[in-house]
């Protein structure tokens, strides 16, 4: 059984508000992070490129609002889910054009709660893709939303980060994507430069999903660029992985 969950950035400054979401978050099968300020909750984003975050308004040292907008004009996709005791229309319109994907209002329901972060899932993995939520090829199927691999039928045991990395090539497939580009993605705009991350998890990748022994072709090697997943290739007509 694949282990992977999808990763939640929690940030709230109520250390009970952080227990009662990471309790509920983890029984429902998210990985957990959690940041008290404005400035830990974009140093976080940054580093640990969470697949969706929950974010209350009234946080110490940045406010939420402007929390909202620096992590939006560095690039961060990932939905944004606002959970504030504010209930003004002009605080919840402003969150939304900041870049606020949806604004529930404490209290809340967990199970609400659940329903909300399974469509913005569902939506910011629609939006890559352009409407599929599983990418599958002769032998391999990705389920990118429920965080599984199958190999010929068998789940595949990958780590968090190998499936991170599996789920922007295969998400973008028949695109060449950079070492930049995977690198910040995966590990964080602190971590550009370090191409041999990616030799090493791409080795990994590539041992874990081989049949009888032999690596998938599908995951190429652009010499000098970086990496593609390339669906042409099932037939055995690549130049295979390099």
């Amino acid at each position: 059984m694949n282990d992977i969950k999808a990763r939640v950035l929690v940030v709230d400054d109520e250390p009970q508000i952080r227990k009662f979401l990471r309790i509920g978050l983890t029984h429902a099968g998210y990985k957990v992070d959690e940041a008290e300020t404005g400035k830990s909750a974009v140093r976080l984003a940054n580093a640990l490129k969470p697949d969706l975050i929950l974010l209350d308004l009234g946080l110490p040292e940045l406010d939420g609002q402007e929390v909202i907008v620096q992590l939006r004009e560095a690039g961060h996709k990932q939905p944004i889910l606002v959970l504030s005791v504010r209930n003004d229309q002009g605080d919840i319109v402003e969150a939304l054009d900041h870049g606020a994907d949806d604004y529930l209002t404490k209290p809340f329901g967990m199970e609400e709660l659940l329903a909300r972060l399974r469509t913005l899932m569902r939506r910011a993995v629609q939006e890559q893709t352009g409407g599929d939520t599983i990418v599958a090829i002769p032998g391999l199927e990705i389920d990118l939303i429920r965080h599984e691999v199958k190999l010929n039928g068998e789940a595949v045991d990958l780590s968090p980060k190998e499936f991170r990395l599996l789920q922007e090539l295969a998400g973008n497939a028949n695109k060449a994507l950079t070492h930049r580009h995977l690198l910040t993605q995966v590990w964080g705009p602190a971590h550009t430069d370090n191409q041999q991350y990616l030799r090493v998890y791409m080795g990994q990748l590539r041992k874990k999903l081989a049949v009888d022994g032999v690596e998938p072709e599908y995951l190429r090697t652009l010499q000098g660029v970086g990496y593609i997943f390339d669906t042409t290739v099932v037939d055995g007509e690549g130049d295979g992985a390099a």
